[in-house]
């Protein structure tokens, strides 16, 4: 029995597993599930098969696909702060961004008056990370929000991870760079990867997982009825860039697995097309965030980032197969999303569909309590977003309402009468904001109802109004046009309401109206400074508070 048991936790056969949880670890129905937490970085919602549109039919992900189909597709999913650190500190804390206090790229907090980590762990949960935080370091040290243990590839030759350790004792004392010698850390370019398969962080980071989910699982079987349950994150670096995918995934993607770039049909997107010499977009600069690149560089980038996202799926394939179903609710998203040269546009940070619009998948146990009777394969349209997330967590944990939280558990779309839903209406318009980030002229906040899409651009004063259902990727802008003039005068009444309610002040809203910000902060009032020195040679942003 021993030896069979053993042989199914490296298979991951959860219904056979089941029968042997029951007898050595007394895994009774309604049991509090462990939680695999699945993320990628810069992966856009339209690569998944559910997803897809405009005669698009994916990138070619069978292992999500099959999550899917296992669960529930929240099709409408969103980062509404779109680049790597506010939507992770989203990710942490259960907050939008005026709360958590990141409202464009900088830095997490050391600290957070709620932290989802801290508080799974205080619920009795073992708490891990495998992979990209992106919570930085304190010296040689990373930051860890709670988790036990943290095995981090954070994508930096600069910071001190386990990956790039791992990498110099297998190569030579290299750094992982020379992996993508042709290629910077946020290149619009892309090439195959330099390096044997074996190196790549994306096989890493699938390995380090799989060992430490056998161990965990290993460990629940050694104590029986006084098993912990485990919280694990693995977070994926890809398919950030630099686009460097083995040449094995490349080989598997040719031009008509690729959609080439959308452009706008009434050309409101034609701006960031120009590559004139005073312009700040084009190919002369290896991580420009806008132009009309060569044809050749760029659908080479193009199925460079879609081979990683099969090298992702795959990944994701392994991991699932480590674990037991039958107790695990497993939840998978991306941080943001990436623009793939849609209207002219590259990478993260802006408020199109390409940036902002993210997967969000989602697999319960059948022995979760109040999920049995949920039908799987459910494709749901209710606006979700990263917030949600350490709700949802908290919710399968039975730990019940956790003050100072925005997001609520996305389980509640799937059984509204669940403890945690409190009888609610889900949520009718997501807030979305970044601050200026590529220049100073990129500073943005948006509202959207699942249907309509407002976007106002704070230098300029200027807006977009788009129909994400009937136009998905955005190819017209209504903002200008009669019949639409009544709509976008509600969208911009809304925001400054939101804007007046959340006490921004006079610097975003006066007298009930937007006003124009020529200069940009990437912190609200509400940023958490830490009781503790930060790194040495950096200080307070103004305005921030003090933890209390």
């Amino acid at each position: 029995l021993k030896l069979q048991f053993l042989y199914l936790i490296g298979r991951g056969e959860g219904e056979m597993w089941a029968v042997v949880c029951a007898v050595l670890a007394g895994c009774a129905p309604g049991a509090r599930p462990n939680i695999l937490f699945l993320m990628a970085d810069q992966m856009r919602w339209d690569v998944l098969t559910r997803n897809a549109a405009g005669g698009y039919s994916g990138a070619g992900t069978p292992h999500l696909d099959r999550l899917a189909s296992e669960g529930a597709n929240f099709a409408k999913a969103y980062s509404s702060t779109p680049s790597c650190t506010p939507a992770r500190a989203a990710l942490l804390t259960g907050m939008k961004a005026w709360r958590h206090g990141q409202i464009g790229h900088g830095e997490i907090a050391p600290e957070y008056r709620v932290e989802m980590v801290e508080v799974l762990a205080r619920a009795g949960y073992a708490v891990h990370s495998v992979g990209k935080d992106h919570f930085g370091f304190n010296g040689t040290r990373p930051v860890r929000h709670g988790y036990e243990t943290v095995d981090l590839f954070e994508g930096l030759s600069s910071t001190p991870d386990n990956y790039t350790a791992w990498f110099k004792t297998e190569y030579m004392g290299e750094d992982p760079s020379v992996g993508w010698p042709t290629l910077d850390w946020n290149s619009w370019r892309g090439a195959a990867y330099a390096l044997d398969e074996y190196l790549h962080p994306t096989g890493w980071t699938q390995r380090e997982a799989v060992k430490l989910l056998g161990r965990l699982l290993k460990e629940q079987a050694a104590a029986g009825a006084d098993a912990k349950p485990w919280f694990v994150k693995v977070s994926w670096p890809r398919p950030h860039s630099p686009y460097s995918p083995p040449q094995r995934f490349l080989d598997t993607v040719d031009g008509k697995d690729v959609p080439r770039s959308r452009v706008a049909a009434d050309g409101w997107d034609a701006k960031f097309g120009d590559n004139s010499p005073q312009s700040t977009c084009g190919p002369q600069a290896p991580d420009a965030w806008c132009g009309a690149m060569p044809e050749g560089a760029l659908r080479t980038a193009q199925r460079c980032y879609y081979a990683e996202i099969r090298y992702v799926d795959e990944a994701v394939g392994a991991v699932l197969a480590a674990v037991d179903a039958s107790r695990t609710l497993v939840l998978f998203t991306s941080d943001h999303g990436d623009m793939q040269g849609d209207h002219y546009h590259f990478r993260k940070t802006h408020p199109f569909e390409g940036s902002a619009h993210v997967p969000m998948l989602v697999r319960w146990p059948a022995s979760m309590a109040g999920m049995g009777g949920v039908p799987r394969g459910q494709h749901r349209a209710e606006l979700t977003e990263l917030r949600d997330v350490a709700p949802t967590f908290f919710d399968a944990a039975g730990v019940g309402a956790v003050d100072g939280v925005d997001g609520v558990s996305v389980l509640c779309v799937l059984d509204p009468s669940r403890a945690a839903c409190a009888g609610k209406p889900w949520r009718t318009v997501l807030d979305m904001e970044h601050s200026a980030n590529y220049n100073v002229t990129t500073s943005w906040n948006a509202l959207t109802d699942g249907e309509m899409k407002y976007i106002w651009n704070a230098y300029f004063d200027s807006q977009y109004l788009f129909n994400v259902t009937a136009d998905p990727y955005e190819l017209r802008d209504l903002a200008g046009l009669p019949p639409y003039a009544g709509e976008v005068v509600k969208w911009r009444a809304a925001l400054a309401a939101q804007f007046e309610q959340e006490r921004r002040g006079e610097k975003w809203v006066k007298d009930g109206r937007l006003v124009r910000r020529p200069e940009s902060d990437v912190y609200s009032p509400h940023y958490p400074w830490p009781p503790y020195p930060w790194p040495p040679g950096t200080q307070a942003p103004p305005g921030v508070i003090q933890l209390a």
